[in-house]
């Protein structure tokens, strides 16, 4: 589980404009860049954890497949992903 919010923090911090501003915000701030990437991965886990409970699928996706970053292949439907 932990492999796969880092892999996922680590691109929405390049990607997704409100982690690559709170990330950004982090490193101003001078929190060690780990540490901060670390708070990525909580906030991340808070944003699914609340889409799964409200039951909603969020935007990113389609804004994803809008500027054509990922393909339909990038996503898993079967597993959830």
């Amino acid at each position: 589980m932990q492999a796969a919010l880092y892999m996922a923090a680590l691109v929405a911090t390049r990607k997704n404009p409100v982690i690559r501003t709170f990330y950004q915000r982090l490193c101003q701030a001078g929190k060690a860049k780990k540490l901060a990437l670390t708070a990525c991965m909580r906030k991340l886990l808070t944003i699914l954890n609340a889409m799964v409970k409200s039951g909603t699928r969020g935007g990113m996706e389609r804004n994803w497949f809008a500027r054509g970053e990922i393909g339909e292949a990038g996503l898993d439907r079967d597993r959830g992903f």
